[in-house]
């Protein structure tokens, strides 16, 4: 089965990620996901692990914008 979702990109270029695919990856608050762009230019997101992190861990400082209880009450449902 398919599932299709959306997501709107803000004028930061910020999506919400919806929840079909929160819970499809078991995604919780300050996890940090990870984009594959294929040469067909289709994108796979997944949860990023281990191997992943020393990058990610970089950037986490520029993420934490978006990381309050008002955002997660806003956008929590999508």
């Amino acid at each position: 089965m398919t599932t299709h979702a959306a997501s709107r990109l803000t004028s930061k270029y910020q999506i919400t990620v919806p929840a079909p695919v929160r819970n499809t990856l078991k995604l919780r608050r300050g996890d940090t996901v990870g984009f594959e762009i294929g040469d067909d230019a289709v994108i796979t997101v997944r949860k990023a692990f281990v191997p992943d992190m020393p990058f990610t861990r970089a950037l986490e400082p520029l993420l934490s914008e978006w990381d309050d209880d008002a955002d997660e009450e806003l956008f929590g449902a999508l």
